[in-house]
Parts: C-alpha cells; structure tokens; sequence
C-alpha cells in the first residue's frame, strides 16, 4: 500500500512539473518497489486535456485577429516585384512595339508593291506596243538581213508579237459582251446572292491566276524552245488557243466583279457594300488563327499587294462607267469618292489587323517585312541584267499571281466604250495621253529600279546577282554547282538544302531542258525547319543568308502545296 501511496504522490508531482513548465511525459513510472509499474490513467487525461486548451486558445486569438479591416488592408499594401520574371515582360513589351511598327513596315512593303505592279500594267499600255512594232518591223525587213541569224527574230521578241496578238483577239472577243445587259442582270439578283456571287469570283480569280500564268509560260516556252530539241509538247497552235482563251474568260470574270462592285455602289441602302465590305473582315478569321512561318506569310503578303492594285482597277471602272451614266458631270464624283474612300480604308485596316496579329502569334518580328522587300526588288534588278531569263511583268505574275493582260483587255473595253474619240483635236488628246503614259512609265521603272538597288544592297543580296544561272540536265546537278560544293563546307550545305527541296512533291523544275537556264528564284519551294535549325547551328553564318535564299525561292502559287493552314 505503501508503494502505491508513493506512486501516485509521484505522479502528481510529476503533472505538477508538467503544468508549471509546460511540457512533460505521458507516463512516469513509479519510484516504489512493487506491482508491474503500469502508468496510471488519470495522468494521461489531463496531459490530453491541458494540449487542447492549449489549442482551443490558439485558435480563439487567430479568429480574434482575423477581421475585414485587416483583409483589405492586407489587400491594399501587398506587393510583387516585376523584376522576378524580368524575360517574361520583356517579351510581352517587344510584342507590343512590334504591333505597333506592323502598320509602317506593311505599308512600306505595299506601297513597293503597288508600284511594281503598277509598272507591269502600264508595261502592257506603252512599252509592249513600241516592242512589238519593232519585232514586226525586223520580221518584214527579215529579207535584208539576210541569213546571217540562225533565228528569225529573238526569243523576247516572240514572246511580244505572241502577247500582243493575244491582247488584240481578246479585245475584239469582249466586244461581244455585253455589260449594260450584265449590269441589268446582276442588279435584279437579291442582296445574298450578289454576296454570294462576289466571294466564289474571288475564289475563281485565284484559280485563274494560279493556272493562268503555267498557260502563258507554256506558250512562251513552245513558242522559242530550239528546233532541234524533240517534239515533247502539243504544238504552238493549241497552246496559243488556249492562251487566248484564257485571257478571255478571265477578263469576263474580272468585269463581272466590277459590275457587281457598281452595283453595290448605286444600291440605295449600300447594305450590299456594307456585305462586301464585311466580307474582308471575314478574312482575318480565317487567317489570323492559323499557323504561318515566314514564307508562308511572305506568299500572303504578295496576294495582298495583288488584290490591292486590282481592287484600284475595279474602282477606276466603276467610276468610269458611272461618270458616262452622268454624262462626265463633275459633281457625281464627288458622290463616289465617300464610297471609294471606304472600301479603300477597309482594305487597308483589314490587312494591318490581319498581318499585326499573325506576326504576334508566331513570333515574327516587324524587319521581316524588309526582307520581303528586298526579295521583290532582287526580281527587279535581276530581270535587267543580261542573263535574265524572263521578262519582269512574268517575274511580277509568278512572285504576286498578278497577270496584268487579261486586266489590261477588260480596261482597254471599258474605257473605249465610255469615251468617244471624235474629231482631230480629240486624236490629239490620245496621242498626248499615250506619251504621258510613257513618260509615267519611264520615271517609274528609273526611280523603282533606284529604290531596289538601294533594297538589294541594304540586304547584301547584290552578289547573287552576278552569279550566272547554272544550266542542269533532267536529274543531275550542275557541274558548276558540284566544283563549288568541292570548295567551300558552306555553299556544299546549300546543296544538300537545295536536295532536300527538291525531294518535295510539288518540285518540278528539276524536269527542265538542259538548254533551260534556272535561277535561284526559280526553287520555288522553302527549307524544311528541322533543316534549316541544323545548318545555322553548324554555320552560323548561313542564318542571315539562308533566311534571304528561302525568301527568293518563293513562288506565289508553286508553293500552296507546302502550305501550313
């Protein structure tokens, strides 16, 4: 009993400890002798007891400091530290500046481009003519001459007379259209139909231009491949049937936009304007989202600037033939020009959104834009050198899909059939008209070919330009090329790029004559990204390059086989 005594007078001494310190054991054995030394059960409870108080008060003072007050001022005083994630915000302010340089360097770039195309339609107006005088000219004076030339007239020369005389039909052809019957016509559709006929003209005039141009070159190619080569084609005769055939149909087409064009402008209500012009927004849903590398976009830009210039042309026509309806009453012009102003504006303020928004998506900078630039004003410069191997308005068509003859008929018909030329003092305002013509077209090729070669050598592309065109056979590369890949690791890279291209399926131009010369320009088609990463890490130095030579392979529609949507 004693020992029992003892033990328990131990416990409470030790729970006695354990309340003063605030700390203890749950057990303390007993210091007697005696029994199994069981702790005892009370000692536990209150060692439990006494943890939950503790508990329970620290729980009371944090709802007590817990209050509204201390929320919102908590919210008002937190801070944070940009700097923590300095890369971050940083990419996000050059996506902003690049935004906002998208408007001037797009601008630039078609502002280039217009004039460009510009320059192949008034080629068409002034230059062709004189050219194919002249090729008439040495063909009748042929006897002169003598046999001294193996050919009878240059190839360049054949290419005018067959261009001219394709012209010329076509006029005549669309002298059987009638437009005010095709005005009537459309204007008595409903509103949707109109805008339904409108987007599948647009879609058909891109297929028009994307096989009208391979129509031309066949032609072209039939027409001066040398005699000797083996009959591989059809006869010039079919392919110049089709060429005129072509221009034919196309024209009609364009002049069925522009009728449908004047018919949105002289609706009463423009809801049918307002849809067309709704239909440009349209495009950025379908472009903004998608994925596009840089020869992607460089091919769209192109179309851009193409359907830029026609849609100038179509609002020349519609204001020439509403000027006739009123009889050249200055006043109505001014009726026009809001309408005008608004269709131009939207086109303007579609492109900018459309193009500042791809290039944030995938992270392309504002100075790819002079790249296109510079790709432009290479075609330029190269078609005047002496081994060019086109004219410059087909170097234009390929590069834009702008084909400026089946346009030029449809103009050619609309302005002789609004304005009667009568009288001599009226010949003397054509003639005078068709110099100034000329005289626009010279200083606009002198201060274009000027502003490219500044593009060129600001792009330090001017040494491709006297690199003479390397002339290969059906499947094996040039000997030229195979003594520079010997030479230099670099250029030996570059063939081994140019091999991968042309293992693409839409490649067709290593199947030319061998009598064919080829440029760079002529590839057509663009370095895969796993490629082109591998060569950039092995030669740095090939990035700024190789970045230009897939810029100057692009071909507007050659390459929608590769197309990333």
């Amino acid at each position: 009993m004693a020992g029992v005594g003892d033990a328990a007078a131990a416990g409470e001494g030790g729970a006695g400890v354990q309340e003063r310190d605030g700390r203890g054991e749950a057990e303390q054995p007993g210091r007697g002798g005696g029994g199994h030394g069981s702790p005892p059960a009370p000692q536990h409870t209150e060692t439990l007891g006494f943890y939950e108080s503790d508990r329970r008060r620290e729980r009371r003072r944090g709802r007590a400091e817990l209050s509204l007050l201390r929320f919102l001022s908590a919210e008002l005083t937190r801070g944070y530290f940009l700097e923590h994630n300095e890369a971050k915000y940083t990419e996000r302010r050059e996506r902003v500046y690049t935004c906002m340089r998208i408007p001037r360097e797009l601008e630039k770039l078609m502002f280039f481009g217009i004039f460009l195309c510009l320059d192949a339609f008034l080629y068409v107006f002034t230059l062709l003519p004189l050219r194919v005088f002249l090729a008439l000219f040495r063909l009748l004076t042929l006897p002169c001459y003598g046999l001294r030339d193996r050919r009878m007239l240059q190839p360049a020369q054949v290419c005018d007379i067959l261009k001219g005389v394709i012209l010329v039909i076509s006029y005549f052809m669309m002298h059987y259209v009638d437009y005010s019957m095709m005005y009537h016509l459309i204007r008595g559709q409903s509103v949707i139909k109109l805008y339904i006929i409108y987007n599948m003209l647009e879609v058909a005039d891109r297929l028009f231009s994307s096989f009208g141009q391979d129509i031309l070159d066949a032609l072209y190619w039939t027409a001066t491949e040398p005699k000797e080569r083996k009959r591989a084609h059809i006869g010039v005769i079919p392919h110049f049937f089709m060429a005129v055939l072509y221009v034919f149909l196309h024209a009609i087409l364009i002049m069925v936009q522009a009728t449908t064009l004047n018919v949105a402008f002289n609706s009463h209500n423009k809801s049918l304007l307002t849809i067309m012009m709704s239909n440009n927004f349209v495009e950025i849903k379908g472009s903004v989202f998608k994925k596009f590398e840089k020869n992607n976009l460089f091919q769209m830009s192109n179309s851009d600037i193409k359907e830029r210039f026609t849609n100038y042309v179509l609002l020349l026509i519609v204001c020439l033939r509403n000027m006739e309806q009123f009889s050249w009453n200055p006043d109505h012009l001014w009726v026009l020009f809001p309408d005008v102003c608004m269709v131009v504006a939207s086109e303007i303020a579609v492109d900018i959104v459309k193009h500042a928004f791809i290039t944030k998506f995938n992270d392309i900078t504002a100075d790819v834009y002079s790249e296109y630039r510079a790709s432009l004003a290479f075609d330029l410069v190269s078609s005047r050198q002496k081994n060019a191997y086109t004219d410059y308005s087909d170097s234009v068509a390929r590069r834009m899909g702008f084909i400026p003859l089946p346009l030029a008929v449809l103009l050619i018909r609309v302005v002789t059939s609004s304005i009667k030329v009568q009288g001599i003092l009226s010949y003397a305002c054509v003639t005078l008209f068709y110099f100034g013509l000329i005289s626009l077209k010279i200083l606009n090729s002198i201060v274009l070919l000027g502003k490219s070669c500044q593009y060129v050598k600001e792009a330090k592309m001017e040494e491709k330009l006297f690199n003479p065109p390397p002339t290969s056979t059906p499947g094996k590369p040039s000997s030229q090329s195979q003594s520079k890949c010997k030479s230099s690791q670099g250029l030996s890279t570059e063939e081994n790029l140019s091999a991968s291209v042309t293992s693409q399926p839409v490649h067709q131009k290593e199947n030319v004559t061998p009598l064919l010369v080829t440029s760079n320009s002529d590839q057509f088609l663009t370095t895969p990204d796993g490629d082109e990463k591998d060569i950039t890490q092995e030669n740095p130095e090939l990035k700024h390059r190789s970045s230009k030579k897939d810029l100057l392979e692009i071909d507007r529609f050659t390459i929608c086989g590769n197309r990333i949507d």
